[in-house]
């Protein structure tokens, strides 16, 4: 999925949804996919995330809430997405995109059953000494 290949589909359009926290993009062979901005952010293409080889990769926790601050075009194969936790280093190419949009259910399921095994939360720990931005509730 890294890389542009001759031939891959390229964006026709690229959206940002803030409120829905999705990046919409439609490719010239017709397709469209939504993607989440945590799915995005925890399938960064860069080495942060994906570690220098297999094996190698790091379960991004606490992404539920994340955002998209800024898409950054690079040349014409790839965007610069920037994060609302800072993360900024992973060049998405048009087919790697594709590829999240076209394996999307398997990658997510991927996703969960890792954090499952790990015992590790979507959700953002609260950083000790402060209260938390939103109140916890626990069904009885």
């Amino acid at each position: 999925m890294a890389g542009l290949q001759p031939g891959a589909p390229r964006p026709t359009e690229i959206k940002l949804h803030q409120k829905s926290r999705v990046l919409e993009i439609a490719f010239d062979d017709g397709k469209s996919f939504r993607l989440e901005c945590e799915l995005l952010r925890v399938y960064s293409p860069s080495a942060e995330v994906r570690g220098h080889g297999p094996g190698q990769e790091v379960l991004q926790i606490g992404k539920k809430d994340v955002e998209i601050t800024a898409v950054e075009p690079v040349g014409n194969y790839a965007v610069r997405l920037v994060f609302s936790d800072g993360h900024d280093t992973g060049l998405y190419s048009w087919d790697y995109l594709y590829g999240l949009g076209a394996d999307k259910e398997r990658l997510w399921k991927e996703y969960l059953d890792r954090m499952a095994k790990e015992g590790a939360s979507r959700e953002v720990a609260p950083v000790a000494g402060q209260p938390p931005t939103k109140p916890v509730w626990k069904k009885l």
